[in-house]
C-alpha cells in the first residue's frame, strides 16, 4: 500500500518548535559571548504548505528560506502581500535562466557560486532595478554533487564579483558534508570572510546550528527543528 504523504506540522507545534529553537539560539550566542540577538534565524521553509509558513508568521517568525524559485513565487506573494516585514532568502542553487525570477521575488540570494550566474544576476538587477542582498555559497567540502565555488577558486570569484560583474556581495554561505564534523568548515568560512571584510555568515543548519554559530555565524538556516519532517509529495 502506497504511503500518504506525511502531514505538516500544527500550528501550536509550529509555534512551540521555533520558541525551542529561538531559546537554543539565545543559549548559544550567550555560550560563544556574542551580543543578544546577533543571529537571524531563516525558517526553511521549502516543500512545507502555506499554512505552515501563515503558522510561523502568527508566532513572530518573519524570515524564510526557500530552495526553487517556482516553489517560492507560488507560495510567497501573497504572504508578502498580508505581512510586509516577511523577508525571503533563495537558499538552493540557482539557475541562470531564472535570475531574473529570482532578483524579483528574494531580499536574499544566498547561492551565487559561477560566473554565469554572476553575470546573469548583474543583468537581472539592472533591469528590475532591484538588488537583492547576495551571498556566496563556496563548497567547503570540495564534493563534486554539491553546488558552491570551490575553495580553491572562492577568493578569485569573490574579486571577480566586485570588479567584473559589480556585485556587492554581503556575505558567505556553506552545507559542510553530511557525517564530517562540521566545525573546520564553519571555521574555514569564518576565516575567508573576515579576510574579505565580508559580515554575513550564513551557516549551520538543524543538526549543527549551535556549532555554528560558536564559529560565528550569523544566520543559521533550520527547517526541521522548526516545522518537523518535511512533507513527501
Amino acid at each position: 500500500m502506497d504511503q500518504l504523504p506525511a502531514a505538516s506540522a500544527s500550528a501550536a507545534t509550529i509555534a512551540a518548535n521555533l520558541a525551542r529553537v529561538r531559546e537554543r539560539i539565545a543559549e548559544a550566542v550567550a555560550r560563544a559571548n556574542r551580543p543578544a540577538g546577533s543571529v537571524t534565524l531563516v525558517a526553511v521553509s521549502k516543500t512545507q504548505p502555506a499554512e505552515a509558513v501563515r503558522a510561523a508568521l502568527a508566532a513572530g517568525q518573519t524570515v524564510f528560506g526557500e530552495n526553487r524559485v517556482q516553489e517560492a513565487a507560488a507560495k510567497f506573494p501573497p504572504l508578502r502581500a498580508a505581512h510586509p516585514a516577511l523577508r525571503l532568502h533563495l537558499i538552493g542553487a540557482l539557475q541562470t535562466n531564472k535570475a531574473r525570477e529570482a532578483v524579483r521575488l528574494a531580499d536574499v540570494i544566498e547561492s551565487l557560486d559561477r560566473p554565469r550566474l554572476a553575470a546573469a544576476l548583474a543583468e537581472a538587477m539592472r533591469r528590475e532595478g532591484r538588488r537583492p542582498t547576495l551571498l556566496v555559497e563556496v563548497n567547503t567540502g570540495d564534493e563534486p554533487q554539491k553546488a558552491g565555488v570551490p575553495r580553491a577558486e572562492a577568493e578569485a570569484f569573490l574579486r571577480a564579483c566586485r570588479d567584473e560583474y559589480g556585485l556587492a556581495i554581503a556575505g558567505l554561505m556553506c552545507i559542510p558534508p553530511a557525517g564530517e564534523d562540521p566545525r573546520p568548515h564553519f571555521e574555514y568560512l569564518a576565516g575567508l570572510a573576515a579576510k574579505h571584510g565580508l559580515g554575513v555568515l550564513s551557516m549551520g543548519m538543524s543538526a549543527d546550528f549551535e556549532v555554528a554559530i560558536a564559529c560565528g555565524a550569523t544566520h543559521v538556516r533550520i527547517g526541521t527543528a522548526v516545522f518537523g519532517a518535511r512533507p513527501r509529495p
